[in-house]
């Protein structure tokens, strides 16, 4: 049994209205514990509406979203445990600080959960711990902190409450290159660590291709591909034609195979691009 699953899912907005348009049509998928997933798509492709009911904040117009095989609409009453396993990180979720210190921050979600105090400390430590927050941090204002550790403060509030699923919709928008790295990096180390699901949305092709085990592709409201990030960043002309790209290395390594260079088709490090030419430059005797 599947960790997460949807069946013929289906959110629409204003229905009814002159204004009705279909986010999401008939999306189905089943995702497995401790995977790390990618989901990628043009702007208005219905990313942020699908994730946004993965986790019970917006109900299906029609379809089923199922957590450990139960439909998570079940008891709508109930839906509220549902977000205390599936943490959902908005795009600039910096913006949701709101609490006199980091540290009450980080330990909001805890709190409502109805741990007791030693618990909560120690998670928010533990979070802090994970995204990179110094303890001294802690004490101080989230409005004194620079922007990319309000980012990483905002993620540890969601990360404190140990869900079984972390959503995080575009963490790294707006961050430097240098910021970006940090956080994807210490996203990473977190699902190695911890063994949880993650869910990443993200319009950088690249972070995707570094982290993300299988990626999924929406293109207006549907589905297109859920497979692995080499068979998905493999089908170039098919992306290309969804307004998304491949990561800028593949694009390079698929450039060179169309020059008759045989290489792996589907690279998506730099790494691997480097050993895969040495092995060719090795076999022609030019190394």
């Amino acid at each position: 049994m599947s960790l997460l699953s949807a069946r013929d899912l289906v959110y629409t907005y204003s229905q009814g209205s002159p204004l009705e348009h279909i986010a999401v049509n008939k999306v189905d998928f089943d995702i497995e514990q401790g995977e790390f997933i990618g989901v990628i798509g043009h702007t208005g492709s219905g990313k942020s509406t699908l994730v946004q009911m993965l986790n019970g904040l917006l109900k299906p117009t029609a379809g089923t979203i199922t957590l450990d095989g139960v439909n998570i609409w079940a008891k709508p009453k109930e839906i509220r445990k549902i977000r205390f396993r599936v943490g959902l990180v908005f795009q600039y979720p910096e913006y949701q600080l709101f609490e006199e210190t980091v540290a009450k921050d980080i330990a909001y979600g805890p709190t409502n959960m109805g741990l007791d105090q030693e618990e909560i400390e120690d998670r928010v430590v533990n979070a802090a711990k994970f995204v990179g927050l110094k303890s001294e941090l802690l004490s101080k204002s989230p409005f004194d902190l620079s922007g990319g550790e309000k980012r990483r403060a905002a993620i540890a509030g969601v990360i404190a409450m140990d869900p079984d699923i972390l959503i995080l919709d575009e963490p790294c928008a707006g961050l430097d290159p240098v910021g970006r790295d940090i956080l994807l990096a210490q996203i990473y180390n977190y699902h190695k660590e911890r063994g949880n699901t993650v869910i990443l949305v993200s319009h950088s092709m690249e972070d995707v291709a570094t982290v993300c085990d299988r990626v999924m592709v929406m293109n207006h409201a549907r589905l297109e591909m859920f497979d692995t990030a080499q068979s998905v960043f493999s089908r170039g002309e098919e992306l290309s034609g969804m307004g998304l790209r491949v990561p800028q290395i593949t694009s390079i390594i698929d450039s060179l195979i169309e020059a008759g260079i045989p290489l792996e088709k589907g690279v998506l490090t730099v790494d691997k691009a480097v050993l895969g030419i040495t092995e060719y430059l090795k076999k022609e005797g030019r190394l």
